[in-house]
């Protein structure tokens, strides 16, 4: 395994480049954000808005909402703008205490909302699927919350779907002149974290084409027919985690007292299997979901490389245990199972056992203690 020099993402990250200086993409795309002019950029998102208000029949916009401080910050942008929106939900099955209490936090600064729960036998069936033949629990959920709010927007000929950041810039280290900043078809067959697939490969006699309804997003000529652009907030505003986190407490969300997944206590709180899907990062890739994290803080200039590897020590693996113990008893396997799906796709090429021990070779921490 490589690592970035400037930050602790390995070379194992799915879409991560290294240049000739060892450096990651992430990393040079943030670095790009010194020659962007963000005021000529709010002003073209100035446009959008008032394209989006000129076009509206009712709603101005959908805004695809957890109710975490991401969300909260796209909904106070979107009303700071003027915008009447429509907020929609694919709701967890796993939804916490405290997931709730901010999506409730959300709606109360003044918007309409939509909570989408799909079919929970439908829901579980499609997970284990998922988990067993990709290693993931997470594609239906990505599948849910891209296509529904899409869905939505055509059913009420809404003109704007707003979402916040740009995954493929930000983490997978993809380009804004690969990416661009709309949410298309494109977009989701290669970033959308559902191994390429959609819907219509996952009909099978296990799953009817009727039970997966929901996971279908509308055609594309269609989109493009109403004239309904899908835009990331990130393209217009620089991203950061810290400020989406300061204006949503501003706003009445809340954090955490510990953190879920990774270092932060105001991310990744409002689902109970969210860290199961970081989680499997581990086996498959060789890092946590701390290694983003902390690359996070390595480029905002809140930590060094050396704390962070430092922090990445302290936090260790992370198994969230109780989470899986509530995932197996939902999807309704035995943990011994989970854990034998887990172990089947464990990247051999980057891990190598000694004795009993796996052990990830070249690993960024030399003095790690190894499970």
């Amino acid at each position: 395994m490589e690592y970035c020099k400037k930050c602790i993402l390995p070379s194992t990250r799915p879409g991560l480049v290294f240049d000739t200086e060892g450096v990651c993409s992430s990393c040079r795309n943030f670095e790009s954000r010194e020659n962007i002019d963000w005021k000529a950029r709010e002003q073209n998102f100035d446009t959008v808005v008032a394209q989006a208000k000129k076009s509206s029949k009712g709603y101005d916009c959908v805004i695809p909402v957890s109710g975490g401080k991401d969300s909260t910050w796209q909904t106070v942008k979107c009303l700071q703008k003027g915008l009447n929106p429509l907020c929609v939900t694919w709701r967890t099955p796993a939804r916490t205490k405290i997931g709730q209490e901010n999506l409730d936090n959300l709606i109360s600064l003044g918007v309409d909302h939509i909570d989408y729960q799909i079919n929970p036998r439908v829901e579980k069936k499609f997970i284990l699927e998922s988990y067993i033949k990709f290693g993931s629990t997470a594609i239906p959920m990505h599948m849910a919350l891209f296509n529904i709010p899409l869905n939505i927007a055509t059913r009420y000929e809404i003109p704007l779907v707003v979402w916040g950041e740009n995954s493929a810039f930000e983490y997978g280290g993809i380009g804004e002149e690969k990416t661009g900043f709309q949410l298309n078809s494109k977009w989701l067959k290669e970033y959308g974290v559902t191994h390429g697939t959609t819907a219509e490969d996952w009909v099978s006699g296990l799953l009817s084409r009727t039970e997966l309804t929901p996971y279908f997003g509308p055609c594309p000529d269609h989109l493009e027919e109403m004239g309904i652009k899908a835009v990331f907030l990130g393209y217009y505003y620089p991203w950061d985690v810290a400020h989406t986190f300061e204006v949503a407490k501003n706003n009445g969300f809340k954090k955490a007292d510990y953190a879920r997944s990774g270092i932060y206590e105001f991310a990744d709180i409002d689902d109970d299997y969210i860290s199961i899907h970081h989680f499997l990062k581990w086996y498959k890739f060789g890092f946590t979901r701390a290694f983003d994290n902390l690359s996070l803080e390595i480029r905002n200039g809140r930590l060094t490389r050396e704390e962070a590897i430092l922090r990445v020590k302290l936090v260790g693996e992370s198994v969230p245990h109780d989470d899986i113990n509530k995932f197996c008893k939902y999807i309704e396997i035995t943990t011994s199972r989970f854990f034998e799906i887990a172990e089947t796709f464990r990247n051999r090429d980057i891990w190598y056992k000694e004795g009993i021990t796996w052990k990830l070779k070249n690993f960024l921490v030399e003095d790690w203690e190894w499970r």
